[in-house]
């Protein structure tokens, strides 16, 4: 069984590279993969000993391509991920608290055991423009993605979490 799975979806760069960052910081510490929503299906989900979930926040929810990812996969690994743990990282323009609820409401549904608060990123990105644009994450965001990414990593590898 692979160690950590980290799903993400990203429409202008800012959930990719949180992704990324916390992937690379893990794989320090234990088989770690990366894979696209869209790439993503049950099997990956049973091969795995815990998640890392990140998707950016569209109109006070998660991105589409993340949803497809949970409502493509729910039913075919609904009652075998019992007891898993997980994290998420939201890229918002301003607090992605109803992306997070939302996937932390999936993620109880799958019966996964929350191992961190979700990480939310705030791009600030108000305007049309900001929205749609590419975006780029500071360093100390990077910073906490990679934090998180290591911290779970190490938890998987001691069998702590």
């Amino acid at each position: 069984m692979a160690g950590l799975l980290v799903i993400c979806h990203s429409r202008t760069g800012g959930s990719r590279q949180m992704a990324e960052a916390a992937a690379q910081a893990a794989r320090a510490e234990v088989e770690t993969s990366l894979l696209r929503a869209e790439e993503a299906g049950p099997e990956e989900l049973l091969n795995a000993q815990g998640y890392l979930f990140c998707a950016p926040e569209n109109l006070a929810a998660l991105s589409g391509a993340m949803k497809e990812f949970f409502d493509r996969c729910y039913y075919p690994v609904l009652g075998r991920l019992n007891g898993r743990p997980y994290a998420q990282m939201i890229c918002a323009g301003s607090d992605g608290e109803g992306a997070a609820r939302q996937l932390a409401r999936i993620a109880q549904g799958w019966r996964l055991k929350p191992v961190q608060e979700a990480l939310i990123v705030c791009t600030h990105a108000q305007s049309p423009e900001a929205i749609l644009a590419e975006k780029t994450i500071p360093d100390e965001d990077l910073a906490r993605c990679r934090e998180l990414g290591a911290a779970l990593g190490a938890g998987l590898a001691m069998g702590a979490i």
